[in-house]
């Protein structure tokens, strides 16, 4: 990807504000436009952002499986790609899973009524520092 699109920024916008519905119609159109390489990422963070969705509305099987789908699909573009830092963000992602793996379907209220008090746990899109001297 040499340039940036605006509905990439748009939609890591839309992530990190939580609003996840937002995100899943800006990435899907931008998904449903591009060709690989950028397809295959496209589709990977977006469903995690589903997967953020499904978690917010308690549905712990929709959560669980498409945080793995999307996790899945990332692991080629690490460390570094789309301006993104695609490492932070599959880090971030696993964690979530292991979590949700840990507390089940059986506590997903409690979780998500935890996540009204402190959403730190959800993963967020990071920019890549560009400014780092090796």
């Amino acid at each position: 990807m040499n340039e940036s699109p605006p509905a990439w920024l748009q939609g890591i916008d839309e992530f990190n504000k939580r609003e996840y519905y937002a995100c899943h119609d800006t990435l899907e159109a931008l998904w449903m436009d591009s060709i690989d390489p950028d397809k295959k990422f496209y589709q990977g963070v977006l469903q995690i952002a589903v997967a953020c969705y499904h978690l917010h509305n308690r549905n712990w099987r929709g959560a669980v499986t498409l945080l793995g789908e999307g996790i899945a699909r990332l692991p080629y573009y690490q460390p570094v790609y789309a301006s993104i830092d695609v490492t932070k963000l599959i880090q971030d992602s696993r964690n979530l899973l292991t979590i949700l793996q840990l507390i089940g379907i059986e506590d997903i209220d409690d979780f998500v009524d935890r996540l009204a008090q402190d959403s730190s746990i959800l993963p967020m899109i990071h920019f890549a520092r560009t400014d780092v001297i090796c």
